[in-house]
C-alpha cells in the first residue's frame, strides 16, 4: 500500500492528517505544496487539481483512492486500521 499526502505547512487539517498517520504507524510520503517553488510547485498543484478537482488540502492518495480533507473514518477504512 502506498500513501501520499499533499499538504500545506500551515494547514491545521494537514497537521491532523499527518499526526493520525504517525499515531497509526502508517508509512507515507508528504508533499508540502506551499514549500515548493517554480515548476515543482506548479506540477504539484496540477496533480492536486487532477486528483481532487480543486485546491483543497490535504489530499490523501491511498493507492488509487483519493481522500480530500481530514476524513478519519475514510482513512481508517482505506488503511484497514
Amino acid at each position: 500500500m502506498t500513501v501520499k499526502v499533499f499538504a500545506l505547512s500551515t494547514c491545521p487539517y494537514c497537521r491532523m492528517t499527518r499526526a493520525y498517520l504517525d499515531e497509526n504507524d502508517v508509512e507515507y510520503e508528504v508533499v508540502e505544496v506551499d514549500l515548493l517553488t517554480g515548476t515543482e510547485r506548479d506540477e504539484a498543484i496540477a496533480e492536486v487539481k487532477g486528483l481532487s478537482g480543486g485546491t483543497s488540502f490535504p489530499v490523501i492518495l491511498v493507492d488509487e483512492d483519493i481522500i480530500v480533507g481530514f476524513n478519519k473514518k475514510r482513512m481508517k477504512e482505506l488503511l484497514e486500521l
